[in-house]
């Protein structure tokens, strides 16, 4: 083995061609992004540098504030939905003694290879305000409660990241589910001989021993719902209004609507960064957990 890794030829020749599609689809690109994101360009004629004027223009553009706001509000949903649901059930499904668990972890995963506009037209049709099942079961339990969950300025944005949040967590809980049954088993059980109950062992050995399982579950749930676009195009197009845009909205809109590829590129700048700076919080977070829970 040690004669395979110390040949730095062989090494270089087997990455080389991941290297070499990973520049191609993902570098480059992003660094034409950084650098059309200079420019006033329609994305076919003759491109006009700018500077940051793109970037000044975008911070005084009313959609910002709404689109990175609709991103918060679309990641909470999917941390508390995907992360917090999916890690209980996680907990559950580990357990020997629940019956059925098989049957769970696969009813749990369903909804994930389910096409989206499957999914979509599925919640559209439970969201009516006339005939869909969740007023109607408000009605059915004698509650006078009536809400146009699509409609409404301040509440659409939620029912669209629950739509998401049910679709994938069954992608979370597969990870979760992982990390879960990567605790060694006899840490448990010497738990459980010191008198801890079985959710106290879970709480103060499982969930602790599944760090890096929840740092990779949060980067995914947070950068997905501040880069959502398919659930608010298919369900609202981004209404009523502009209220559901997002900063993805604001690039599709952007680049095939206005032609303005250029200030379309800045606003990918943006978000970039963002999920750039999200995910290194998120990893800063959890290292200087690990050093405190080292140093006590």
């Amino acid at each position: 083995m040690k004669q395979y890794l110390g040949n730095k030829w062989a090494i270089f020749m087997f990455l080389m061609p991941a290297i070499v599609l990973y520049s191609v689809i993902v570098f480059y690109p992003i660094l034409q992004t950084f650098y059309r994101s200079f420019f006033e360009w329609d994305g076919l004629g003759r491109a006009t540098f700018v500077g940051i004027g793109n970037f000044i223009e975008l911070a005084h553009d009313y959609l910002l504030v709404t689109s990175l706001r609709n991103g918060f509000l679309f990641a909470v949903v999917l941390v508390v939905f995907q992360i917090g649901l999916g890690t209980l059930l996680a907990l559950i499904c580990s357990d020997p003694t629940v019956k059925g668990r098989k049957l769970l972890k696969t009813a749990y995963f369903i909804p994930v290879v389910l096409s989206v506009t499957v999914v979509c037209q599925l919640w559209l049709s439970m969201y009516d305000p006339v005939n869909g099942l969740i007023n109607k079961l408000f009605e059915a339990f004698g509650m006078a409660y009536r809400q146009d969950w699509l409609n409404s300025p301040s509440i659409s944005i939620i029912a669209i990241a629950f739509t998401n949040a049910w679709q994938y967590m069954g992608f979370q809980f597969a990870l979760l589910y992982a990390g879960v049954k990567s605790v060694p088993e006899h840490y448990l059980e010497a738990a459980r001989i010191d008198g801890a109950s079985k959710w106290k062992a879970h709480l103060h050995i499982t969930i602790p021993l599944m760090k890096e399982t929840f740092k990779f579950c949060y980067v995914i749930a947070i950068t997905a719902g501040i880069g959502a676009y398919v659930q608010m195009a298919i369900m609202t197009n981004g209404g009523p209004g502009t209220t559901n845009y997002t900063l993805t909205f604001m690039i599709i809109r952007s680049a095939f609507s206005s032609n303005q590829y250029g200030y379309a590129c800045a606003i990918s700048v943006l978000l970039i960064v963002i999920s750039l700076i999200v995910t290194l919080i998120i990893n800063k977070v959890f290292d200087r957990q690990e050093s405190g829970m080292e140093q006590s």
